[in-house]
Protein backbone atom coordinates (compact mmCIF):
# COMPACT_ATOMS: atom_id res chain seq x y z
CA UNK A 1 0.00 0.00 0.00
CA UNK A 2 1.40 3.66 -0.91
CA UNK A 3 1.64 6.22 1.98
CA UNK A 4 -1.90 6.99 3.28
CA UNK A 5 -3.58 10.14 3.50
CA UNK A 6 -5.84 8.48 6.17
CA UNK A 7 -2.99 7.22 7.95
CA UNK A 8 -4.49 4.15 8.29
CA UNK A 9 -2.96 1.37 10.55
CA UNK A 10 -1.18 -1.37 7.91
CA UNK A 11 -1.38 -3.89 10.71
CA UNK A 12 -5.12 -3.23 11.17
CA UNK A 13 -5.43 -3.47 7.60
CA UNK A 14 -4.02 -7.27 7.77
CA UNK A 15 -5.63 -8.32 10.67
CA UNK A 16 -9.27 -7.24 8.32
CA UNK A 17 -7.70 -9.85 5.53
CA UNK A 18 -6.40 -12.69 8.20
CA UNK A 19 -10.51 -11.96 9.82
CA UNK A 20 -11.80 -12.60 6.48
CA UNK A 21 -9.98 -15.92 5.72
CA UNK A 22 -11.14 -17.26 8.56
CA UNK A 23 -14.79 -16.41 7.73
CA UNK A 24 -14.08 -17.67 4.19
CA UNK A 25 -12.53 -20.74 5.10
CA UNK A 26 -15.90 -22.73 6.72
CA UNK A 27 -17.74 -21.27 3.45
CA UNK A 28 -15.16 -22.73 1.40
CA UNK A 29 -15.45 -26.30 2.68
CA UNK A 30 -18.98 -26.55 2.39
CA UNK A 31 -18.77 -25.12 -1.39
CA UNK A 32 -16.34 -27.88 -2.67
CA UNK A 33 -18.36 -30.66 -0.97
CA UNK A 34 -21.44 -29.54 -3.24
CA UNK A 35 -22.50 -28.98 -6.69
CA UNK A 36 -26.01 -26.81 -7.78
CA UNK A 37 -28.51 -27.36 -10.71
CA UNK A 38 -27.11 -24.10 -11.91
CA UNK A 39 -23.85 -25.00 -12.41
CA UNK A 40 -24.23 -27.91 -13.89
CA UNK A 41 -26.32 -26.28 -16.26
CA UNK A 42 -23.68 -23.64 -16.79
CA UNK A 43 -21.01 -26.35 -17.58
CA UNK A 44 -23.62 -28.11 -19.88
CA UNK A 45 -23.40 -24.50 -21.58
CA UNK A 46 -20.17 -24.28 -21.72
CA UNK A 47 -19.65 -27.61 -23.07
CA UNK A 48 -22.32 -26.64 -25.78
CA UNK A 49 -25.43 -27.44 -24.68
CA UNK A 50 -28.47 -24.78 -25.90
CA UNK A 51 -31.82 -24.29 -27.51
CA UNK A 52 -35.12 -24.73 -26.06
CA UNK A 53 -37.64 -27.76 -26.65
CA UNK A 54 -41.45 -27.10 -27.75
CA UNK A 55 -42.31 -26.17 -24.47
CA UNK A 56 -39.56 -23.00 -24.39
CA UNK A 57 -37.84 -25.62 -21.57
CA UNK A 58 -33.93 -24.42 -22.16
CA UNK A 59 -32.26 -27.50 -22.93
CA UNK A 60 -29.93 -27.41 -20.32
CA UNK A 61 -32.69 -27.54 -17.98
CA UNK A 62 -34.34 -30.07 -19.46
CA UNK A 63 -31.25 -32.17 -19.27
CA UNK A 64 -30.98 -31.66 -15.24
CA UNK A 65 -34.81 -32.08 -14.84
CA UNK A 66 -34.07 -34.97 -16.25
CA UNK A 67 -31.12 -36.32 -14.70
CA UNK A 68 -32.74 -35.16 -11.01
CA UNK A 69 -30.24 -36.37 -7.70
CA UNK A 70 -28.20 -37.85 -10.68
CA UNK A 71 -26.65 -34.04 -10.87
CA UNK A 72 -24.10 -35.52 -7.99
CA UNK A 73 -21.85 -37.00 -10.29
CA UNK A 74 -21.98 -34.50 -13.02
CA UNK A 75 -23.98 -33.81 -14.99
CA UNK A 76 -21.48 -33.87 -18.28
CA UNK A 77 -20.84 -36.99 -17.74
CA UNK A 78 -24.52 -37.66 -19.23
CA UNK A 79 -24.31 -35.58 -21.72
CA UNK A 80 -20.99 -36.42 -23.51
CA UNK A 81 -22.23 -39.75 -23.33
CA UNK A 82 -25.11 -39.52 -25.01
CA UNK A 83 -22.41 -37.64 -27.79
CA UNK A 84 -20.51 -41.00 -28.16
CA UNK A 85 -23.41 -43.39 -27.79
CA UNK A 86 -25.74 -41.58 -30.28
CA UNK A 87 -22.59 -40.72 -32.64
CA UNK A 88 -23.96 -37.36 -32.69
CA UNK A 89 -22.48 -33.85 -32.95
CA UNK A 90 -23.42 -31.23 -30.40
CA UNK A 91 -26.09 -29.16 -32.39
CA UNK A 92 -27.49 -32.87 -33.67
CA UNK A 93 -27.70 -34.13 -29.77
CA UNK A 94 -29.05 -30.63 -28.64
CA UNK A 95 -32.00 -30.91 -31.19
CA UNK A 96 -32.67 -34.36 -29.93
CA UNK A 97 -32.61 -33.52 -26.21
CA UNK A 98 -35.47 -30.52 -27.68
CA UNK A 99 -37.16 -33.33 -29.27
CA UNK A 100 -37.41 -35.45 -26.16
CA UNK A 101 -34.22 -37.40 -25.51
CA UNK A 102 -33.75 -38.37 -21.95
CA UNK A 103 -30.10 -39.16 -21.76
CA UNK A 104 -30.19 -40.00 -18.48
CA UNK A 105 -31.37 -43.64 -19.55
CA UNK A 106 -28.33 -43.75 -21.63
CA UNK A 107 -26.15 -47.04 -20.91
CA UNK A 108 -22.58 -45.34 -19.60
CA UNK A 109 -19.84 -45.81 -22.02
CA UNK A 110 -15.78 -46.23 -20.85
CA UNK A 111 -15.39 -43.34 -18.50
CA UNK A 112 -11.86 -42.91 -20.07
CA UNK A 113 -13.53 -42.43 -23.71
CA UNK A 114 -15.83 -39.90 -21.94
CA UNK A 115 -13.30 -37.79 -20.44
CA UNK A 116 -11.32 -37.26 -23.54
CA UNK A 117 -15.06 -36.19 -25.36
CA UNK A 118 -15.63 -34.13 -22.54
CA UNK A 119 -11.72 -32.73 -22.97
CA UNK A 120 -12.57 -31.54 -26.10
CA UNK A 121 -15.56 -29.78 -25.93
CA UNK A 122 -14.26 -27.89 -23.00
CA UNK A 123 -10.86 -26.64 -25.46
CA UNK A 124 -13.67 -25.48 -27.62
CA UNK A 125 -15.01 -23.21 -25.11
CA UNK A 126 -11.49 -22.44 -23.80
CA UNK A 127 -10.14 -21.39 -27.67
CA UNK A 128 -13.39 -19.15 -28.08
CA UNK A 129 -12.96 -17.24 -24.46
CA UNK A 130 -9.29 -17.07 -24.74
CA UNK A 131 -10.08 -15.30 -28.12
CA UNK A 132 -12.74 -12.35 -26.78
CA UNK A 133 -10.19 -11.62 -23.81
CA UNK A 134 -7.35 -11.31 -27.22
CA UNK A 135 -9.93 -9.16 -28.92
CA UNK A 136 -10.49 -6.98 -26.29
CA UNK A 137 -7.00 -6.22 -25.17
CA UNK A 138 -6.10 -5.11 -28.61
CA UNK A 139 -8.69 -2.88 -29.34
CA UNK A 140 -8.11 -0.87 -25.80
CA UNK A 141 -4.17 -1.11 -26.66
CA UNK A 142 -5.17 0.07 -30.43
CA UNK A 143 -7.62 2.79 -29.06
CA UNK A 144 -5.08 3.90 -26.70
CA UNK A 145 -7.80 4.02 -23.64
CA UNK A 146 -6.96 6.84 -21.12
CA UNK A 147 -5.49 5.94 -18.13
CA UNK A 148 -5.87 7.69 -14.02
CA UNK A 149 -9.69 8.70 -14.85
CA UNK A 150 -12.70 6.58 -14.11
CA UNK A 151 -14.82 4.76 -16.41
CA UNK A 152 -17.94 6.23 -17.25
CA UNK A 153 -20.64 4.07 -16.29
CA UNK A 154 -24.30 4.59 -17.84
CA UNK A 155 -27.00 2.46 -18.01
CA UNK A 156 -30.00 1.43 -20.26
CA UNK A 157 -33.62 -0.06 -19.13
CA UNK A 158 -36.23 -0.02 -21.82
CA UNK A 159 -36.85 -3.81 -21.86
CA UNK A 160 -36.53 -4.17 -25.61
CA UNK A 161 -33.33 -5.14 -26.48
CA UNK A 162 -33.56 -3.81 -30.20
CA UNK A 163 -34.44 -0.03 -28.16
CA UNK A 164 -31.52 -0.87 -26.02
CA UNK A 165 -29.30 -0.94 -28.77
CA UNK A 166 -30.17 2.62 -29.82
CA UNK A 167 -30.35 4.42 -26.08
CA UNK A 168 -27.09 2.30 -25.50
CA UNK A 169 -25.42 3.92 -28.72
CA UNK A 170 -26.53 7.01 -28.66
CA UNK A 171 -24.80 7.07 -24.97
CA UNK A 172 -21.72 5.68 -26.37
CA UNK A 173 -21.57 8.37 -28.80
CA UNK A 174 -22.22 11.26 -25.78
CA UNK A 175 -18.99 9.28 -23.43
CA UNK A 176 -20.11 6.69 -21.86
CA UNK A 177 -17.36 3.92 -21.42
CA UNK A 178 -19.10 1.61 -19.88
CA UNK A 179 -23.08 0.28 -20.82
CA UNK A 180 -25.14 -1.46 -18.43
CA UNK A 181 -27.88 -3.39 -19.54
CA UNK A 182 -30.19 -3.44 -17.03
CA UNK A 183 -32.00 -6.34 -16.13
CA UNK A 184 -35.72 -6.79 -15.80
CA UNK A 185 -37.24 -6.96 -12.55
CA UNK A 186 -37.41 -10.74 -11.10
CA UNK A 187 -35.41 -12.47 -13.45
CA UNK A 188 -33.03 -13.40 -10.43
CA UNK A 189 -35.53 -14.88 -9.41
CA UNK A 190 -36.13 -17.52 -12.46
CA UNK A 191 -34.05 -20.53 -12.11
CA UNK A 192 -33.75 -20.11 -15.55
CA UNK A 193 -32.33 -18.35 -18.20
CA UNK A 194 -34.76 -16.99 -21.50
CA UNK A 195 -34.12 -18.16 -24.56
CA UNK A 196 -33.32 -15.74 -27.80
CA UNK A 197 -33.97 -12.17 -28.39
CA UNK A 198 -36.95 -10.13 -25.84
CA UNK A 199 -38.68 -7.22 -26.23
CA UNK A 200 -41.17 -7.07 -23.30
CA UNK A 201 -39.11 -6.95 -20.22
CA UNK A 202 -40.39 -4.35 -17.55
CA UNK A 203 -37.21 -2.02 -15.47
CA UNK A 204 -35.05 -3.51 -17.77
CA UNK A 205 -34.39 -6.64 -20.89
CA UNK A 206 -33.96 -10.33 -20.07
CA UNK A 207 -30.26 -11.38 -19.73
CA UNK A 208 -30.33 -14.16 -22.34
CA UNK A 209 -27.19 -15.67 -24.77
CA UNK A 210 -28.64 -13.98 -28.02
CA UNK A 211 -29.04 -10.34 -26.26
CA UNK A 212 -25.61 -10.51 -25.06
CA UNK A 213 -24.86 -11.42 -28.57
CA UNK A 214 -26.84 -8.77 -30.43
CA UNK A 215 -25.74 -5.45 -27.78
CA UNK A 216 -22.17 -7.17 -28.08
CA UNK A 217 -22.11 -6.38 -32.05
CA UNK A 218 -23.88 -3.05 -31.33
CA UNK A 219 -21.35 -1.60 -28.88
CA UNK A 220 -18.35 -3.36 -31.48
CA UNK A 221 -19.65 -1.47 -34.10
CA UNK A 222 -20.40 2.37 -32.34
CA UNK A 223 -16.57 1.88 -30.79
CA UNK A 224 -15.17 1.00 -34.72
CA UNK A 225 -16.99 4.36 -35.66
CA UNK A 226 -15.69 6.88 -32.49
CA UNK A 227 -11.99 4.75 -31.90
CA UNK A 228 -13.08 3.76 -28.03
CA UNK A 229 -13.11 0.11 -27.07
CA UNK A 230 -17.11 -0.21 -24.95
CA UNK A 231 -17.48 -2.39 -22.33
CA UNK A 232 -20.60 -4.15 -21.67
CA UNK A 233 -22.10 -4.74 -18.26
CA UNK A 234 -24.74 -7.29 -17.43
CA UNK A 235 -25.75 -8.97 -14.23
CA UNK A 236 -24.82 -12.77 -13.49
CA UNK A 237 -26.39 -12.90 -9.54
CA UNK A 238 -29.57 -14.81 -8.85
CA UNK A 239 -30.13 -17.99 -8.85
CA UNK A 240 -28.86 -18.39 -12.84
CA UNK A 241 -25.12 -16.48 -11.62
CA UNK A 242 -22.86 -19.02 -13.10
CA UNK A 243 -24.90 -19.61 -16.18
CA UNK A 244 -25.03 -16.12 -17.17
CA UNK A 245 -21.33 -15.76 -16.13
CA UNK A 246 -20.85 -18.58 -18.35
CA UNK A 247 -23.34 -16.61 -21.49
CA UNK A 248 -20.95 -13.68 -20.68
CA UNK A 249 -17.96 -15.30 -21.33
CA UNK A 250 -18.73 -16.92 -24.50
CA UNK A 251 -20.49 -13.48 -25.97
CA UNK A 252 -17.77 -11.30 -24.72
CA UNK A 253 -18.79 -9.21 -21.71
CA UNK A 254 -16.72 -7.05 -19.87
CA UNK A 255 -18.63 -6.94 -16.33
CA UNK A 256 -20.82 -8.40 -14.52
CA UNK A 257 -22.74 -7.84 -11.07
CA UNK A 258 -21.65 -10.93 -9.20
CA UNK A 259 -22.28 -11.00 -5.37
CA UNK A 260 -23.94 -13.77 -3.27
CA UNK A 261 -24.40 -11.46 -0.80
CA UNK A 262 -26.72 -9.07 -3.13
CA UNK A 263 -28.52 -12.24 -3.57
CA UNK A 264 -29.18 -13.79 -0.50
CA UNK A 265 -30.18 -10.23 1.45
CA UNK A 266 -32.27 -8.36 -1.35
CA UNK A 267 -33.94 -11.20 -3.02
CA UNK A 268 -33.90 -14.11 -0.67
CA UNK A 269 -31.97 -16.63 -2.26
CA UNK A 270 -30.92 -19.64 -0.44
CA UNK A 271 -27.05 -18.54 1.38
CA UNK A 272 -25.97 -22.65 0.59
CA UNK A 273 -27.19 -21.98 -2.95
CA UNK A 274 -25.80 -19.01 -4.41
CA UNK A 275 -22.59 -19.03 -2.17
CA UNK A 276 -21.82 -22.35 -3.74
CA UNK A 277 -23.19 -21.19 -6.87
CA UNK A 278 -20.92 -17.78 -6.70
CA UNK A 279 -17.66 -18.77 -6.55
CA UNK A 280 -18.14 -21.22 -9.60
CA UNK A 281 -19.52 -17.96 -11.72
CA UNK A 282 -16.23 -16.42 -10.64
CA UNK A 283 -14.10 -18.90 -11.60
CA UNK A 284 -15.45 -18.23 -14.99
CA UNK A 285 -15.59 -14.48 -15.03
CA UNK A 286 -11.50 -14.99 -13.98
CA UNK A 287 -10.95 -17.19 -17.29
CA UNK A 288 -12.69 -14.52 -19.29
CA UNK A 289 -11.10 -11.85 -17.75
CA UNK A 290 -14.14 -10.41 -16.72
CA UNK A 291 -14.04 -7.72 -14.01
CA UNK A 292 -17.07 -8.21 -11.14
CA UNK A 293 -18.93 -5.48 -9.26
CA UNK A 294 -20.26 -6.47 -5.95
CA UNK A 295 -23.31 -5.07 -4.25
CA UNK A 296 -22.14 -3.79 -0.90
CA UNK A 297 -23.57 -0.21 -1.78
CA UNK A 298 -27.20 -1.93 -1.46
CA UNK A 299 -26.76 -2.31 2.10
CA UNK A 300 -27.01 1.48 2.20
CA UNK A 301 -30.36 1.41 0.92
CA UNK A 302 -31.50 -0.53 3.94
CA UNK A 303 -29.05 0.46 6.29
CA UNK A 304 -27.94 4.44 7.56
CA UNK A 305 -24.63 4.86 5.83
CA UNK A 306 -23.03 6.78 8.21
CA UNK A 307 -23.62 4.63 11.18
CA UNK A 308 -23.39 1.18 9.26
CA UNK A 309 -20.30 2.09 6.82
CA UNK A 310 -18.36 -0.38 8.75
CA UNK A 311 -20.82 -2.94 7.25
CA UNK A 312 -19.48 -2.28 3.66
CA UNK A 313 -15.75 -1.98 4.59
CA UNK A 314 -15.94 -5.63 5.73
CA UNK A 315 -18.29 -7.37 3.23
CA UNK A 316 -15.26 -5.85 0.72
CA UNK A 317 -13.03 -7.51 2.54
CA UNK A 318 -14.93 -10.91 2.59
CA UNK A 319 -16.05 -10.42 -1.51
CA UNK A 320 -12.16 -9.65 -2.00
CA UNK A 321 -11.31 -13.45 0.25
CA UNK A 322 -14.34 -14.92 -1.82
CA UNK A 323 -12.94 -13.95 -4.87
CA UNK A 324 -9.06 -14.56 -4.56
CA UNK A 325 -10.38 -17.92 -3.48
CA UNK A 326 -11.85 -18.24 -6.90
CA UNK A 327 -8.74 -17.05 -8.67
CA UNK A 328 -9.95 -13.67 -9.55
CA UNK A 329 -6.89 -11.75 -9.44
CA UNK A 330 -7.77 -7.76 -7.45
CA UNK A 331 -7.14 -5.81 -11.18
CA UNK A 332 -10.58 -7.69 -11.66
CA UNK A 333 -12.58 -6.92 -8.38
CA UNK A 334 -14.65 -4.17 -9.08
CA UNK A 335 -15.73 -3.67 -5.00
CA UNK A 336 -18.70 -1.92 -4.44
CA UNK A 337 -19.64 1.14 -2.21
CA UNK A 338 -21.99 4.38 -2.83
CA UNK A 339 -22.08 8.20 -1.75
CA UNK A 340 -25.78 7.46 -0.31
CA UNK A 341 -25.27 9.57 3.02
CA UNK A 342 -28.36 11.84 4.15
CA UNK A 343 -27.36 15.13 2.53
CA UNK A 344 -28.65 16.81 5.57
CA UNK A 345 -25.27 15.88 7.69
CA UNK A 346 -23.00 18.52 8.69
CA UNK A 347 -19.49 17.45 7.19
CA UNK A 348 -21.08 14.49 5.23
CA UNK A 349 -19.23 15.14 1.86
CA UNK A 350 -16.44 14.99 4.13
CA UNK A 351 -17.25 11.17 5.58
CA UNK A 352 -18.26 10.17 2.03
CA UNK A 353 -14.93 10.87 0.61
CA UNK A 354 -13.14 9.59 4.16
CA UNK A 355 -14.99 6.42 3.18
CA UNK A 356 -14.45 6.26 -0.31
CA UNK A 357 -10.23 6.88 0.00
CA UNK A 358 -10.45 4.42 2.79
CA UNK A 359 -11.80 2.22 0.08
CA UNK A 360 -9.46 2.75 -2.60
CA UNK A 361 -6.76 2.60 -0.25
CA UNK A 362 -7.16 -0.86 1.55
CA UNK A 363 -7.67 -2.19 -2.33
CA UNK A 364 -5.26 -0.35 -4.13
CA UNK A 365 -5.34 -2.74 -6.87
CA UNK A 366 -9.14 -3.17 -7.32
CA UNK A 367 -11.32 -1.15 -10.06
CA UNK A 368 -13.40 -0.04 -7.44
CA UNK A 369 -16.96 0.73 -8.57
CA UNK A 370 -18.62 3.67 -7.09
CA UNK A 371 -22.34 4.61 -7.03
CA UNK A 372 -24.09 7.83 -7.04
CA UNK A 373 -26.53 9.15 -4.82
CA UNK A 374 -30.02 7.23 -4.94
CA UNK A 375 -31.68 7.20 -1.44
CA UNK A 376 -31.71 10.68 -0.92
CA UNK A 377 -32.15 11.52 -4.62
CA UNK A 378 -34.81 14.38 -5.21
CA UNK A 379 -37.14 15.30 -7.74
CA UNK A 380 -35.27 19.22 -7.40
CA UNK A 381 -33.36 18.63 -10.59
CA UNK A 382 -31.38 21.45 -9.65
CA UNK A 383 -30.29 20.10 -6.16
CA UNK A 384 -29.28 16.83 -7.17
CA UNK A 385 -27.33 18.05 -10.37
CA UNK A 386 -25.07 19.26 -7.56
CA UNK A 387 -25.54 16.42 -5.51
CA UNK A 388 -24.42 14.05 -8.72
CA UNK A 389 -21.48 16.60 -8.88
CA UNK A 390 -20.26 16.45 -5.76
CA UNK A 391 -20.06 12.32 -6.37
CA UNK A 392 -18.49 13.24 -9.22
CA UNK A 393 -15.74 14.60 -7.18
CA UNK A 394 -14.90 12.30 -4.82
CA UNK A 395 -15.11 9.94 -7.63
CA UNK A 396 -11.74 11.39 -9.05
CA UNK A 397 -10.47 12.73 -6.31
CA UNK A 398 -9.84 9.51 -4.59
CA UNK A 399 -9.26 7.47 -7.94
CA UNK A 400 -12.35 5.30 -8.24
CA UNK A 401 -11.97 2.87 -11.32
CA UNK A 402 -15.77 2.79 -12.13
CA UNK A 403 -17.79 5.32 -11.91
CA UNK A 404 -21.71 4.62 -11.97
CA UNK A 405 -23.28 8.45 -13.44
CA UNK A 406 -26.29 9.69 -11.62
CA UNK A 407 -29.22 10.52 -13.92
CA UNK A 408 -31.42 13.94 -12.67
CA UNK A 409 -34.84 11.74 -12.67
CA UNK A 410 -33.29 9.01 -11.41
CA UNK A 411 -35.93 8.73 -8.66
CA UNK A 412 -38.86 9.56 -10.97
CA UNK A 413 -38.66 7.12 -13.58
CA UNK A 414 -36.33 5.44 -16.37
CA UNK A 415 -33.65 8.30 -17.46
CA UNK A 416 -34.21 9.83 -20.52
CA UNK A 417 -31.67 9.87 -23.08
CA UNK A 418 -31.26 13.99 -22.36
CA UNK A 419 -30.51 13.06 -18.51
CA UNK A 420 -27.42 10.62 -19.88
CA UNK A 421 -26.04 13.47 -22.05
CA UNK A 422 -26.18 16.15 -18.68
CA UNK A 423 -24.85 13.19 -16.38
CA UNK A 424 -22.04 12.37 -19.09
CA UNK A 425 -21.38 16.30 -19.62
CA UNK A 426 -21.13 17.11 -15.62
CA UNK A 427 -18.76 14.08 -15.01
CA UNK A 428 -16.46 15.09 -18.04
CA UNK A 429 -16.22 18.49 -16.96
CA UNK A 430 -15.39 17.60 -13.51
CA UNK A 431 -12.96 15.11 -13.70
CA UNK A 432 -11.02 17.64 -16.62
CA UNK A 433 -10.94 20.11 -13.82
CA UNK A 434 -9.83 18.17 -10.98
CA UNK A 435 -7.71 16.14 -12.78
CA UNK A 436 -4.51 15.95 -10.71
CA UNK A 437 -6.07 17.32 -7.64
CA UNK A 438 -5.55 14.09 -5.94
CA UNK A 439 -1.81 14.15 -6.12
CA UNK A 440 -1.82 17.82 -5.13
CA UNK A 441 -3.49 17.53 -1.62
CA UNK A 442 -3.16 15.97 1.41
CA UNK A 443 -5.48 15.52 4.34
CA UNK A 444 -5.18 16.87 7.69
CA UNK A 445 -3.57 15.09 10.64
CA UNK A 446 -6.13 13.94 12.73
CA UNK A 447 -8.46 16.00 10.91
CA UNK A 448 -12.54 14.81 10.44
CA UNK A 449 -11.32 12.40 7.03
CA UNK A 450 -8.55 10.59 8.94
CA UNK A 451 -10.19 10.37 12.60
CA UNK A 452 -13.31 8.95 10.60
CA UNK A 453 -11.76 6.27 8.52
CA UNK A 454 -9.71 5.24 11.44
CA UNK A 455 -12.94 4.70 13.18
CA UNK A 456 -14.81 3.23 10.25
CA UNK A 457 -11.62 0.63 9.96
CA UNK A 458 -11.79 -0.22 14.30
CA UNK A 459 -15.21 -0.76 13.47
CA UNK A 460 -15.17 -2.59 10.57
CA UNK A 461 -12.11 -5.18 12.72
CA UNK A 462 -14.98 -5.38 15.65
CA UNK A 463 -17.48 -6.33 13.18
CA UNK A 464 -15.16 -9.01 11.60
CA UNK A 465 -14.42 -10.42 15.06
CA UNK A 466 -18.14 -10.94 15.37
CA UNK A 467 -18.52 -12.92 12.02
CA UNK A 468 -15.55 -14.89 12.79
CA UNK A 469 -17.12 -16.17 16.04
CA UNK A 470 -20.62 -16.90 14.95
CA UNK A 471 -19.90 -17.91 11.16
CA UNK A 472 -20.67 -16.06 8.29
CA UNK A 473 -24.27 -17.69 7.89
CA UNK A 474 -25.17 -17.52 11.20
CA UNK A 475 -24.02 -13.60 11.34
CA UNK A 476 -26.49 -13.74 7.64
CA UNK A 477 -29.06 -14.89 9.80
CA UNK A 478 -29.12 -12.99 12.60
CA UNK A 479 -29.21 -9.97 10.45
CA UNK A 480 -26.16 -8.37 10.95
CA UNK A 481 -25.24 -7.64 7.14
CA UNK A 482 -28.02 -4.50 5.99
CA UNK A 483 -30.43 -5.12 8.92
CA UNK A 484 -31.98 -7.78 7.46
CA UNK A 485 -32.30 -11.53 8.01
CA UNK A 486 -32.45 -14.98 5.98
CA UNK A 487 -32.94 -17.95 7.10
CA UNK A 488 -29.71 -20.38 6.84
CA UNK A 489 -32.40 -23.24 5.59
CA UNK A 490 -35.03 -20.90 3.78
CA UNK A 491 -34.68 -18.83 0.49
CA UNK A 492 -35.27 -19.91 -2.92
CA UNK A 493 -33.12 -22.48 -4.64
CA UNK A 494 -31.59 -24.74 -1.34
CA UNK A 495 -33.47 -27.80 -3.11
CA UNK A 496 -31.09 -26.89 -5.76
CA UNK A 497 -27.80 -28.03 -3.67
CA UNK A 498 -26.25 -31.55 -4.12
CA UNK A 499 -23.66 -33.07 -2.51
CA UNK A 500 -21.00 -34.33 -5.02
CA UNK A 501 -20.58 -38.06 -5.09
CA UNK A 502 -17.04 -39.43 -4.54
CA UNK A 503 -16.91 -39.97 -8.57
CA UNK A 504 -18.16 -36.51 -9.72
CA UNK A 505 -17.15 -35.58 -12.72
CA UNK A 506 -16.86 -31.74 -14.01
CA UNK A 507 -14.40 -31.38 -16.82
CA UNK A 508 -15.04 -27.62 -17.06
CA UNK A 509 -14.25 -26.83 -12.91
CA UNK A 510 -11.50 -29.44 -13.47
CA UNK A 511 -9.89 -27.28 -16.26
CA UNK A 512 -10.23 -23.77 -14.74
CA UNK A 513 -8.48 -24.79 -11.42
CA UNK A 514 -5.86 -25.45 -13.02
CA UNK A 515 -5.86 -22.72 -15.53
CA UNK A 516 -6.68 -20.22 -12.42
CA UNK A 517 -3.87 -21.82 -10.21
CA UNK A 518 -6.51 -23.00 -7.65
CA UNK A 519 -5.01 -26.67 -8.51
CA UNK A 520 -1.46 -27.69 -9.44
Amino acid sequence: MTQSKLNLDKEKINRARELSKQITRPVNDYITQHTTVAIERATLRMLGADGVTADDVPVPNAIINALGDNIQYGASTYYVNALLRKNLSVEQLNAAIADGLDISQLELTDSALIRRKADELVAAFAKRVKGNVAYRTSKIYEYKEKENAPLLYLIVATGNIFEDVKQAQAAARQGADIIAVIRTTGQSLLDFVPYGATTEGFGGTYATQENFKIMRKALDKVGDDIGKYIRLVNYCSGLCMPEIAAMGAIERLDMMLNDSMYGVLFRDINMYRTFVDQKFSRMINAFAEIVINSGEDNYLTTSDAYEKAYTVTASQFINEQFAYEAGLPAQLMGLGHAFEMNPQIENGFLFEMAQAQMAREIFPDAPLKYMPPTKYMTGDVFKGYIMNAMFNFIAKSTNQGILLLGMLTEAIHTPFMQDRFLAVENARYILNNTKDFSSDIEFKKGGIMQTRAQNVLDETIEFLEQINEKGLFDSIEQKLFAEVSRPKHGGKGFEGVKEKAASYFNPVYDYLEVELGLKK
